[in-house]
């Protein structure tokens, strides 16, 4: 577990923005199973988090269609609902940081940390977009 004060700063960057802080596997749940589209988020305090992850997935609200609702789980912090957003990923491994798109319960876009590590901020976001262009 990482210490809360190294933590905290990186979850705000993401909440300050409006998502939807998911610590418990019945909150991920919830958010999941929702009606319409729902955004996941696994941050970390990786340096692709925080290079590519984080800002992309910020930029990418700026954007003509976007989720009903945006949440995000933390990695080695929240790990109860870190564990329950990745069984929603199902097939695909676990990883930090990472994205899921859902619709209706369905996971309909997902990026995976090696889809992430290398890239801008602004190809994550681009990428995002024609998700929510797809779904949303």
């Amino acid at each position: 577990m990482y210490p809360e004060q190294l933590v905290m700063p990186m979850k705000e960057e993401l909440t300050s923005v409006g998502f939807e802080d998911l610590q418990k596997a019945t909150e991920v749940d919830a958010a999941v199973n929702s009606k319409g589209t729902v955004l996941v988020v696994v941050n970390s305090v990786c340096g692709c988090a925080a290079g590519a992850a984080r800002p992309g997935v910020k930029l990418s609200l700026h954007a003509t269609k976007r989720p009903n609702r945006i949440t995000t789980v933390f990695a080695g912090f929240d790990s109860e609902a870190t564990e329950q957003a990745r069984k929603h990923f199902l097939p695909f491994p676990p990883s930090s940081p990472c994205i899921g798109l859902f619709k209706d319960g369905k996971l309909v876009h997902f990026v995976e940390r090696h889809h992430i590590e290398g890239r801008s901020g602004e190809l994550i976001a681009e990428n995002l977009k024609a998700a929510y262009e797809a779904y949303c």
